[in-house]
C-alpha cells in the first residue's frame, strides 16, 4: 500500500528574491519609462497636426514605399539564400552565415560608409555603375539600398531558421515522389514554414521603417527624395516639435503592431 503524500511536506512554491524583483524592476522601468514620457509628450501636443504638414507627408509617404519595396526585395532574395544556408552543405557556407548576419550587429554609421565606399561615385563598384549612367547616392534608390542592407538580414536570419526546422522526412518523402528542386522549394519548404517568412517579413519592415544611420550617411537627408520619417524626425525636433512628435508616434505604433504580428505568427506567449 502506497502511503499519501503527505500536504504538510508538500514543496511550495519558491518566491522570488526581493533583489531580483527589484533589479527586474529597475531594468523594466528602462524600458517603459522612455516610451511613456513620449506618449504623455504627444498627448498633451497637437501632433496629429504635426502629420499634416508638408514635410511629415512626404516622409511618411517616402518611408512607407521604400520599406515596402526593401522588404520585397528581401523577401524576394532572401528565401533562396536563407533556404541554401539551411539546407545546402557547401565550402565557405558558415562565413557566408557569419556575413549575412553581420549587418544587424553592424552599427548604422559602419553601415551606411560601407555601402558609400562600395557604391558610392568613387566606390569600388561606383564607378562601373557610373559607366552605365547609374548613380546611387544620394538618391532614393540609395534609401532603398541602405534599409535592405541593414534589415534583409533579419528576414533571412528568421526564414533560415524555419527551413532548419522542416522534418528532414517530409523532404524524403517529397524526393521520394520525384519532386525537383524547385517543386520542393515552391511547394513543400515555403508553405511549411509560412510563420517563419510572415515574422521575418514583419521584421524586416519594421527595422527598414526606422533605418536611420545608414540612410543619412549613403542617400542623404533631402527632402522629398531620400528624407525617411526618422531623418524627418531629427531634422523637426527643435524647429517642429509636433512633427517629430507625430511621426515617432507613428514609428512607435508601427513597431508595436509589427511586434504583436511577430509573436502572433511566431507562436510566443
Amino acid at each position: 500500500m502506497t502511503d499519501s503524500p503527505n500536504p504538510e511536506r508538500a514543496p511550495r512554491p519558491e518566491r522570488p528574491a526581493a533583489l531580483l524583483v527589484g533589479l527586474a524592476l529597475l531594468l523594466s522601468l528602462v524600458f517603459i519609462l522612455p516610451l511613456a514620457a513620449l506618449l504623455a509628450r504627444a498627448s498633451n501636443s497637437d501632433w496629429l497636426g504635426g502629420l499634416a504638414g508638408e514635410p511629415a507627408r512626404q516622409a511618411l509617404a517616402l518611408s512607407l514605399t521604400s520599406s515596402a519595396l526593401a522588404t520585397g526585395l528581401a523577401v524576394l532574395l532572401g528565401t533562396p539564400l536563407a533556404y541554401g544556408l539551411a539546407r545546402w552543405q557547401f565550402r565557405g557556407r558558415r562565413l557566408l552565415q557569419l556575413l549575412v548576419d553581420l549587418p544587424i550587429v553592424l552599427p548604422p554609421s559602419v553601415a551606411g560608409l560601407s555601402l558609400l565606399l562600395a557604391f558610392g561615385r568613387r566606390g569600388v563598384f561606383g564607378s562601373a555603375l557610373g559607366e552605365l549612367g547609374v548613380s546611387l547616392p544620394f538618391t532614393f534608390a540609395a534609401v532603398v539600398l541602405a534599409q535592405l542592407f541593414v534589415a534583409g538580414p533579419l528576414y533571412v536570419r528568421s526564414a533560415r531558421a524555419g527551413f532548419r526546422g522542416v522534418d528532414s522526412q517530409l523532404e524524403e518523402a517529397a524526393r521520394t515522389e520525384g519532386a525537383s528542386d524547385w517543386q520542393m522549394f515552391r511547394y513543400v519548404m515555403v508553405p511549411e514554414i509560412r510563420g517563419a517568412i510572415l515574422s521575418g517579413l514583419v521584421l524586416c519592415w519594421a527595422r527598414a521603417l526606422g533605418e536611420f544611420g545608414a540612410t543619412i550617411l549613403f542617400a542623404g537627408n533631402l527632402p522629398g527624395r531620400t528624407q525617411t520619417m526618422p531623418l524627418a524626425i531629427y531634422l523637426a525636433l527643435e524647429s517642429q516639435p509636433e512633427t517629430a512628435l507625430g511621426l515617432a508616434v507613428v514609428l512607435l505604433g508601427a513597431s508595436g503592431v509589427a511586434l504583436w504580428l511577430v509573436r502572433l505568427w511566431g507562436g510566443e506567449d
